[in-house]
């Protein structure tokens, strides 16, 4: 009798394992083909129900330790109007029918003594028997009533054509068409309920024929070390996949690049200036500095400030990007003028002055993401020379949105520091990053020249002092680091860590409404902490102009593109 609960033990653990690992293999086989709902917090929803399967698995230990292996009890589950009794299990002869009245009539007493209630007592023991029930258990059971009848099929001699093997082969699919795609109870027919009662005696029928259970756990067994090998294969090319697809510029993009560059050489070249330049250099304007060679990314950061500021004609945008994409930059904004805003583009490859050794170092880097070389990624840290004349400045990442109005940072006192950021450094939120995630502690130099516990920062929306910055000399300060990044492992890849460095003592904390980070890789963002921000950040690789993008959050971009644009339709952009 032992030997049987042990086996019988195992057995119902191994099913547990396999009726959650089925349908997360079946989750990361649609992720595979990289649809809009891709979601990078992938990996985490694996742990999640890693632990779901381990709490189920060690509360069914404990309920047979406590109370011996009993027959599982019967669940009654309610359909709208209607309620369908179902066995959670398998039970013999006329026991079953009695156990099926016997909670019939108390099912009945029950509904007889809540009409007798107040409504107030009915309404609230409604609710809590509401959420004390699992959602979806006759999904669940379902499907594990298919995982149990494969595995009794594998054990019928090959070729068998016996009247169990088609009984059992007929069950199976009867019960997958009955299931089909749905996900919830409330989505199944009663078809779908009296194909589980068929299969639960086909299931019964199938135990007396094999009462040994260690065949079954063997099976079982085995089928869960190949889910779980698929699956983490499924995860690392999903992965990868999404990484590739963050990469790579879509078609419509390129199309739209080259239809404008073909338009600004057909221009003459006094047709080719942008208007209002005199005001480029005037510290008493508000200047925004935008970095990047994604032309409707660009214009999206600039739409959505200039709407919602309250002074447009005081608004300069500074846009730098490289010789390959300043022509079409230009003629977008040629043909697309922001209102009463000043526009200034610029090519990366006309600042000579830039040092012959920035690319060298940013290369010895092994191993990273171009996107992390980028010279356009690290331009950031050489503002001062790039704007010589200009006091303040906000730094804008091209992958923002601007909600409300930006001119007020120039009011804030940053208490003497350089940068004017929103920290990331509170436990819990999705955009917390600690200094040791990103930078080598174990190096010497680091230990001693920085704290582990000092709060971080975000790039993305930034206030600059460019006047304090110049006297500190920080850019030789950034050169440094890069140099010594250089020589040995001391920071992760990205401007990020280095900015950390850089700016080490010389950041003060913004207000955390000003820059809400998380809608390129975060699906929880609260709808109320998106209104509230004045910029969201698409930051991650799934963003909005991509089709891994989330969703939910691309109305927040796409209402900033006018996508009645003629060169949009041609090249196939749309929402």
């Amino acid at each position: 009798m032992r030997r049987f609960r042990r086996c019988t033990r195992i057995s119902i653990l191994s099913l547990l394992s396999i009726s959650v690992l089925t349908p997360i293999f079946l989750l990361s086989f649609r992720l595979k083909n990289l649809n809009s709902d891709v979601s990078r917090d992938f990996v985490e929803d694996l742990s999640i129900l890693k632990h779901r399967i381990e709490a189920q698995a060690n509360s069914a230990v404990k309920l047979e330790e406590v109370e011996g292996l009993k027959e599982p009890t019967l669940v009654v589950y309610r359909d709208g109007e209607h309620s369908s009794t179902v066995s959670s299990g398998t039970t013999y002869g006329g026991e079953e029918k009695n156990q099926q009245n016997l909670s019939e009539k108390k099912v009945s007493s029950s509904r007889e003594k809540e009409k007798s209630r107040p409504k107030g007592v009915q309404h609230s023991q409604g609710v809590q028997s509401h959420s004390q029930r699992p959602l979806d258990e006759k999904v669940k059971e379902m499907k594990d009533q298919v995982i149990r009848a494969k595995v009794y099929l594998s054990f019928a001699p090959p070729g068998s054509n016996s009247h169990f093997v088609k009984e059992i082969k007929l069950r199976i699919k009867e019960l997958e068409r009955a299931m089909g795609d749905v996900t919830k109870d409330s989505r199944l027919s009663r078809r779908a309920t009296q194909k589980m009662k068929a299969m639960d005696s086909t299931l019964l029928k199938a135990s007396r024929m094999y009462p040994d259970c260690s065949a079954m756990v063997k099976t079982l067994r085995a089928m869960m070390y190949n889910t779980e090998e698929q699956l983490r294969s499924q995860r690392h090319q999903t992965s990868f996949l999404v990484q590739l697809a963050a990469r790579t510029a879509p078609k419509g993009l390129h199309c739209l690049s080259m239809r404008l560059t073909t338009e600004y050489f057909a221009l003459q070249p006094e047709e080719r200036e942008l208007p209002n330049q005199h005001k480029l250099q005037n510290p008493d304007f508000y200047h925004f500095a935008v970095f990047s060679d994604n032309v409707l990314a660009c214009s999206v950061v600039v739409n959505s400030a200039v709407s919602t500021a309250r002074d447009p004609e005081r608004i300069v945008f500074h846009i730098v990007t490289d010789s390959v994409n300043l022509p079409a930059m230009t003629m977008w904004f040629l043909m697309n003028p922001p209102g009463k805003a000043t526009i200034q583009i610029q090519s990366i490859d006309g600042f000579e002055w830039l040092p012959t050794k920035y690319n060298e170092n940013l290369q010895k880097q092994k191993g990273l993401d171009p996107r992390y070389t980028s010279a356009l990624n690290h331009l950031r840290f050489y503002l001062p020379d790039i704007f010589p004349s200009l006091d303040k400045i906000v730094f804008l990442d091209h992958d923002v949105v601007v909600q409300k109005d930006l001119t007020r940072l120039w009011d804030i006192n940053t208490k003497g520091k350089v940068n004017g950021a929103v920290e990331t450094c509170r436990e819990g939120e999705p955009s917390f990053r600690r200094m040791d995630m990103f930078i080598n502690f174990t190096d010497p130099l680091v230990e001693k020249s920085f704290d582990a516990n000092t709060c971080t920062w975000a790039f993305g929306m930034n206030i600059f002092d460019l006047q304090k910055w110049r006297k500190r000399n920080l850019t030789a300060l950034y050169h440094n680091y890069l140099e010594l990044g250089s020589q040995r492992q001391l920071l992760k890849a990205g401007s990020l860590p280095i900015g950390w460095t850089t700016f080490y003592k010389h950041t003060h904390a913004l207000d955390k409404r000003w820059h809400l980070l998380g809608l390129g890789h975060n699906s929880g963002v609260a709808q109320t902490e998106i209104e509230q921000a004045a910029v969201i950040h698409y930051d991650g690789v799934m963003k909005p102009w991509l089709d891994i993008g989330i969703q939910k959050y691309k109305p927040y971009w796409t209402k900033h593109v006018s996508y009645e644009h003629p060169y949009l339709q041609q090249c196939n952009l749309h929402e």
